[in-house]
């Protein structure tokens, strides 16, 4: 059997509450408390809750950008905690995220060329000839043309500035992206075409996507399975289409209720 990319072990996330003058620590958040999924190549997971549920702090502890209480994280069956310097660096390159804003996202001093070369520059690919065909590729693999490289992001609408993010995570060749909430900040009619687009790159690339997201409307076009969470717990997991025809946990059906309908 193919391994696992990603492989989420009871994963657990918990944020300390102090109080008095001193400090103490007299009770915990308990953000995400006891997690775990895999995710295998070329696949999608699709996490899913409303805000506070921990689905955001889940893909934080899975890129390595918040440290667990508890539980494990493998990378290609590697234990991230157990990595040395050079291998999380390495790690770094085959897991990349696409934020929910892109207009935060991206440097507003850096050009769309500096904001997409600069992954590599960090981690010393390439002669900057090099780098820059790379970012001409990388552009035209998005959909932007060429000449948008020496451009600030205040000259590019939303859905053409997170292309230019989406563009930046493919630069070291990842093998998962996590997409936090990537459309939820785009109009509807673009949030069709970012959403093409993660697809065809899934197709052309053979990319794995963990998609965070509160619209389960969204995510029927993406998932193959799906993680509902509900205070930090996952209340219900399988494949999308069971998700949708048969919802057995109440919060599920919830959320199946909200999606608008015309």
């Amino acid at each position: 059997m193919t391994q696992p990319i990603v492989s989420v072990q009871d994963l657990k996330v918990h944020f300390p509450i102090r109080s008095g003058i001193l400090e103490r620590v007299t009770d915990h958040v308990r953000a995400v408390d006891g997690v775990s999924f895999d995710l295998m190549p070329g696949k999608t997971v699709a996490i899913v809750g409303e805000s506070g549920s921990g689905k955001s702090t889940t893909g934080y502890a899975v890129m390595g950008m918040q440290d667990p209480t508890e539980g494990r994280v493998l990378i290609d069956g590697k234990d991230r905690a157990a990595m040395s310097g050079p291998e999380r660096m390495e790690t770094m390159r085959r897991l990349q995220i696409v934020f929910q804003d892109p207009a935060s996202a991206l440097n507003p001093r850096m050009s769309a060329g500096d904001s997409i070369a600069e992954p590599l520059q960090i981690h010393r690919i390439g002669t900057a000839r090099d780098r820059r065909a790379k970012v001409a590729a990388l552009l035209d693999l998005v959909g932007l043309p060429q000449s948008s490289a020496g451009r600030l992001p205040r000259e590019f609408s939303g859905g053409q500035k997170q292309r230019i993010v989406i563009a930046r995570a493919l630069a070291l060749d990842p093998q998962a992206v996590i997409c936090d909430e990537a459309v939820s900040a785009l109009d509807v009619s673009i949030q069709s075409q970012i959403l093409n687009l993660l697809l065809e790159l899934q197709s052309r690339l053979g990319l794995a996507y963990i998609f965070i997201s509160h619209d389960l409307s969204v995510v029927r076009h993406i998932a193959d399975d799906i993680l509902v969470m509900q205070a930090g717990k996952v209340v219900e997991k399988g494949r999308t289409d069971d998700i949708f025809h048969a919802p057995r946990h109440r919060y599920t059906r919830q959320l199946l209720a909200a999606v608008p309908r015309l």
